[in-house]
C-alpha cells in the first residue's frame, strides 16, 4: 500500500509537470500571436519586438510538438531535476507576462491642432519617422524620444507644427518601445543628416530622460525639449544647452511635484511651462495611460498649447 501510494504521487507530480509544460507552450504561442496579430503598433514599430515574438512563437510551437510526440513518455527525474524544471517554467511564464506588458500603446488619431499647415513629406523606416518641411532645406531639427511603451507615430501630430515651421523631426523607434535600451539612438539619427548644423533633443517621460542623459554626454546639442520629464543626473553645469520643460498640472505620473523639484537639475535658465489641466496622456495620441491624472480640459485644446510652445522654444532659442 506505502508503495503503491508512493508511486500514485510520483504520477500525480509528472502529469502535473506535464500540464505545466502545455500551459507555458500555449503561453509562448498565443501572447505573441496575440500581440503581433491585435496591436497594429508592434509592427510599425522597431523590429526588435515583432522579432522577440515571432522567436518566442517559434519557440512554444516547437515544444508543443515535443510535448505531443512524447506525450506517453514519462521520464524519472530526480527531486533536484523536479525543482529545475518547475523552476524552468515559472520563468518562462514571467517571461510571457513581461512580453505581455510590452504591448504598446497604439497611436490614435486626435485633433488636427489649430493654425495653418504646409505639406510635409514623411520618411517611415524601421527605427524612426522622420519629418521634413516639403520644398525647403532644413538646417535646424529635432531628435524625439517616444515615452514608454508608446508607439512612436502618437507624437506625429503634436509635432508636426514644428515641421511645419521648417524643422526636421525624427522620431526615434526605440527598442521594445523602451528608450533606456539604447540612449545614444539620437546620434545615428544626427549623423544620418549632415546638413542640420542645429540639434535639439526632446522626449517624452522615461523618452525625456533618455533625451536628457544624451544631452548632457553630447556637446554638439544646443537644446533640450522635455515632454512631462526630467533627468535624472544634474544638468545645471551643462554649458551652452536651452531647456524647455512642458508639463501638464493634472499629470499623474510625472506630477507638478517631481516638475518643480526638477528645476534644480537644470540650468538655471530654464523655461517651465505648464499645461493647466492636463495630463500625461496629453503629450501623444495614445489613449488614456494607467496611473494618469484626470484632464480638466479637452485633449486638443492641451496639444495646441503643447505645439505652440515647442514652436517657440525651436524659433526663439539664442543658439539658432
Amino acid at each position: 500500500m506505502v508503495l503503491r501510494s508512493a508511486q500514485s504521487e510520483v504520477t500525480t507530480r509528472r502529469t502535473a509537470l506535464f500540464w505545466a509544460s502545455w500551459l507555458c507552450a500555449a503561453a509562448l504561442i498565443l501572447v505573441p500571436a496575440v500581440m503581433l496579430i491585435g496591436n497594429p503598433a508592434v509592427l510599425r514599430g522597431h523590429p526588435l519586438l515583432p522579432a522577440v515574438l515571432v522567436t518566442a512563437a517559434v519557440v512554444g510551437l516547437l515544444w508543443a510538438a515535443l510535448l505531443w510526440r512524447g506525450r506517453n513518455v514519462r521520464l524519472r527525474r530526480s527531486t533536484l531535476r523536479a525543482v529545475g524544471a518547475w523552476l524552468g517554467r515559472a520563468a518562462i511564464l514571467v517571461l510571457v507576462a513581461i512580453l505581455a506588458w510590452l504591448n504598446p500603446f497604439a497611436y490614435q488619431a486626435g485633433a488636427a491642432n489649430a493654425g495653418p499647415t504646409a505639406e510635409i513629406s514623411v520618411v517611415d523606416s524601421p527605427t524612426a519617422i522622420t519629418m521634413l518641411p516639403d520644398g525647403e532645406q532644413a538646417t535646424e531639427g529635432l531628435v524625439f524620444y517616444p515615452g514608454a511603451k508608446v508607439e512612436a507615430r502618437a507624437y506625429a501630430d503634436i509635432l508636426k507644427p514644428a515641421v511645419d515651421a521648417g524643422f526636421l523631426v525624427v522620431i526615434l523607434k526605440t527598442p521594445l518601445n523602451l528608450s533606456l535600451l539604447d540612449g545614444n539612438q539620437a546620434r545615428g539619427a544626427m549623423s544620418d543628416h549632415p546638413e542640420i548644423s542645429t540639434w535639439t533633443v526632446g522626449g517624452h517621460s522615461l523618452g525625456g530622460v533618455s533625451a536628457s542623459s544624451f544631452a548632457l554626454a553630447n556637446q554638439d546639442v544646443n537644446g533640450l525639449l522635455l515632454y512631462a520629464s526630467y533627468p535624472l543626473d544634474s544638468m545645471r553645469d551643462r554649458v551652452g544647452l536651452e531647456v524647455l520643460s512642458v508639463s501638464g498640472s493634472e499629470d499623474g505620473l510625472s506630477t507638478p511635484e517631481k516638475i518643480d523639484a526638477s528645476r534644480e537639475l537644470l540650468p538655471v535658465d530654464a523655461t517651465f511651462v505648464e499645461v493647466q489641466g492636463g495630463n500625461h496622456a496629453f503629450f501623444g495620441n495614445y489613449g488614456p495611460q494607467p496611473g494618469d491624472g484626470e484632464p480638466s480640459m479637452g485633449r486638443d485644446v492641451a496639444q495646441q498649447q503643447i505645439s505652440q510652445a515647442t514652436v517657440a522654444f525651436l524659433t526663439q532659442r539664442e543658439g539658432r
